[in-house]
């Protein structure tokens, strides 16, 4: 059988298994669990990286498998195995049924069914040919050189995959999910003299390359890079203090996935170590503030038409009007909390067991004309886009390093800042926004999210934001 049919076939029949074997198998595995389900991955993926003019690599990973799991109250029992074998399944089997015991109720209901179908089956992989991604990152070198004589150094990459998931049930429903994912990332070096800043930009989405390729869609990505390398040619030392900040819409809703996001996953909060724990129903953020995790948006990074559980995604509300009402949930932790599954049970592979995690989170627009809120600020920080940052589940504190960021003096956008950190606590910042713009807009397609040693797609969105009085690590005065 070769892999473009897996469009249409089952992977337990690509494996040449006998599906009343296997769903034996399963049966035998679970008796005696809450839930559970034999998860079978099938994956296609695929790097290229262009960096100084040449093609500095080019990879290309064929991985399959399946992970058996069995729960029982708050135990997991779970095997994984590369090799898709009858005996591998008796052996993963026998080993999870260490979690058995003490069953009193029945098996968990199957997750509900949705015919609705987010992205294609179209494998990205398959074409354009090998030359012509090369040829594009060779475009893309090109055209940002011809940009500006300033840039000195450009690295383009593309990468692409094409998973197959089956979902199999002890009770025999089965779920079955075809996912492809694209990404294109420009980083770009420019010099004046001694000095040298960057810029990068990216994106990509549940899709083929056609958009990229047929629409050059990448020059849009070249020029964000090239333009913020020379802004950031251009800038000052950031002052440190406390000020009034405005965040820009799209990415830097990246600070709301890390600093309020994780702590709204049902895991933590079951647990009792999320900042958030306990408060269902109370003011957790100012008035106007709302907060949704969202896997239904078509083609998106982040969408799943199901999760890795078979559930199929939601639109789930989790803070509206300032008012915490919901979790992220996976099927364990919502049993555990008396709570139903949203679809946020997800995984990075079939060696990982999945767990409550975010897919589009984004916050609602508001009122307010960006200009407005800019002009409404004395002194303070305009952040445009974010790097790295590091947030405390437990505390709230989180720190998020600026990549492109201005100084506001009387209402007015001024000079670009080098070095400017933002310092603070979610759960507490969110009291701080104070004036939310009506420019929602969600990233372009970049975001990957850890957790627990996983990583997994996810997408983040927001308005602009205006928020009170945040500390503001610099290095200037």
């Amino acid at each position: 059988m070769t892999d473009k049919t897996l469009s249409t076939s089952s992977l337990i029949d690509r494996a040449g298994l006998d599906r009343g074997r296997v769903r034996s198998i399963i049966s035998k595995g679970l008796e005696g669990a809450d839930d559970g389900e034999l998860f079978l991955e099938y994956r296609q993926s695929e790097a290229l990286g262009f960096d100084n003019g040449r093609l500095k690599q080019a990879t290309y990973d064929t991985a399959q498998g399946f992970g058996l799991r069995a729960v029982k109250d708050e135990a997991v029992g779970y095997a994984h195995a590369s090799d898709l074998s009858e005996a591998a399944l008796i052996r993963a089997a026998d080993a999870v049924r260490a979690v058995k015991g003490g069953y009193t109720g029945r098996y968990s209901d199957a997750p509900g069914r949705s015919n609705v179908r987010l992205y294609g089956d179209e494998n990205p992989l398959d074409a354009p040919g090998f030359e012509t991604k090369v040829k594009l990152l060779q475009e893309i070198d090109a055209y940002a050189r011809a940009k500006d004589p300033r840039v000195r150094q450009v690295s383009a990459s593309l990468g692409a995959s094409w998973q197959v998931v089956e979902i199999v049930r002890a009770d025999g429903e089965v779920y079955r999910d075809i996912r492809p994912m694209v990404r294109i990332n420009v980083s770009i070096v420019a010099g004046d003299g001694d000095r040298q800043e960057t810029g990068s930009h990216g994106y990509g989405g549940r899709e083929g390359y056609a958009r990229f390729i047929e629409t050059k869609a990448w020059r849009g990505a070249v020029d964000d890079a090239v333009r913020q390398a020379m802004v950031n040619l251009e800038s000052v030392p950031a002052p440190a203090g406390e000020m009034d900040v405005v965040l820009g819409a799209g990415w830097p809703g990246v600070m709301l996935h890390e600093a309020v996001g994780h702590g709204l996953e049902g895991d933590f909060n079951r647990k009792g170590t999320s900042a958030f724990a306990g408060l269902m129903g109370q003011q957790v953020a100012a008035k106007g503030v709302t907060v949704l995790d969202d896997g239904t948006i078509a083609s998106r990074r982040g969408s799943l038409s199901i999760d890795d559980e078979g559930t199929p995604t939601n639109k789930t509300v989790l803070i509206e009007d300032g008012i915490l009402v919901g979790y992220m949930q996976d099927r364990q932790n919502a049993r555990l909390m008396d709570m139903k599954p949203t679809g946020n049970g997800r995984r990075e592979s079939y060696a990982h067991v999945p767990m409550p995690r975010m897919t589009n989170t984004y916050m609602l627009a508001g009122d307010k004309e960006p200009g407005e809120i800019i002009a409404s600020v004395k002194n303070g920080i305009y952040a445009v886009s974010f790097g790295g940052g590091q947030v405390d589940i437990t505390s709230g504190k989180y720190v998020f390093q600026c990549t492109e960021a201005y100084r506001i003096e009387n209402g007015k956008v001024g000079a670009p800042v080098k070095g400017a950190m933002l310092i603070g606590n979610g759960p507490t910042d969110l009291h701080r926004i104070s004036m939310i713009g009506k420019d929602l807009a969600l990233d372009h397609g970049i975001g990957t999210c850890g957790k627990n040693g996983q990583g997994v797609p996810v997408g983040v969105g927001q308005p602009s934001l205006r928020m009170d009085r945040i500390t503001v690590g610099g290095t200037g005065g």
